[in-house]
């Protein structure tokens, strides 16, 4: 009994199929967070301190932050390391860029070198996903939400240093990025036994066995998740390369 009390993290007990779709999490603070957050929104807009594209930004990121902690989803990743695993991708790659670029304005000042936040963003995805850190977060919720925190500051701190810089190490830097996602789900995929003891028992339900749950997971994290950093770096490259051929035609003699 003590063990299945163990593992209850912030979005509830695993959900069974029947039972998931019903599973919105109704936490109260949450709601006055996300209230908090869209009243000062709709005060910035209103007052025309951020242009269009940056407040389209902000609405995209607390949209997302609504599907990921409160909607079914946040119960199905207690359930499955793979749904995890894609809510954490959606917090580095989705919802990590979308606040660098709605919050600009007010984060000119930070300081943001880039090989220091590449490397401390590569390291905390790492850490969280370890077994005993991983196991930490869904047996406490304030360590639950240290989880969260961290891995959505350290991105944004790499995707405003990206924004900042050239697009060589822009894309360098990626790139990095890119091959410690890929290495780090490579390992989780071709583990020989589960390593995530909460999941050990919470997928069996749903006729998943915890060892094809976690290699999906680190599939998942190895080809989308590395793919998608691949598409921001061929972005950069196309945008540069759009640049120097327009300088190379404003320089040319008429």
């Amino acid at each position: 009994m003590d063990e299945v009390k163990r593992w209850v993290p912030y979005c509830g007990e695993a959900p069974s199929p029947e039972i998931w779709l019903s599973r919105w999490n109704l936490d109260p603070v949450l709601g006055a967070v996300l209230l908090l957050l869209a009243l000062t929104l709709w005060r910035v807009s209103v007052a025309h301190e951020i242009t269009p594209k940056r407040r389209l930004s902000l609405r995209c990121a607390l949209a997302l932050t609504v599907v990921l902690y409160v909607s079914p989803l946040c119960a199905l990743s207690s359930a499955f390391f793979t749904v995890r695993v894609i809510h954490h991708i959606a917090l580095v790659l989705v919802m990590a860029p979308l606040l660098a670029s709605g919050c600009e304005p007010w984060l000119r000042r930070l300081p943001t070198p880039l090989g220091s936040v590449t490397a401390i963003g590569a390291v905390t995805f790492w850490a969280w996903h370890a077994p005993a850190p991983y196991a930490a977060a869904l047996s406490s919720d304030s360590i639950y939400a240290l989880m969260q925190l961290t891995l959505l500051t350290s991105a944004m701190a790499f995707w405003i240093a990206v924004r900042r810089s050239g697009a060589a190490a822009a894309m360098g830097a990626i790139l990095a990025t890119t091959v410690s996602m890929g290495l780090l789900g490579a390992l989780i995929t071709f583990a020989g036994r589960p390593l995530y003891a909460p999941h050990f028992a919470s997928t069996l339900s749903w006729g998943v066995s915890p060892l094809e749950d976690q290699q999906l997971a680190g599939i998942t994290m190895w080809a989308p998740g590395s793919i998608a950093y691949l598409a921001a770096a061929m972005w950069i490259g196309w945008r540069w390369m759009n640049a120097e051929r327009a300088r190379g035609l404003r320089a040319e003699p008429a």
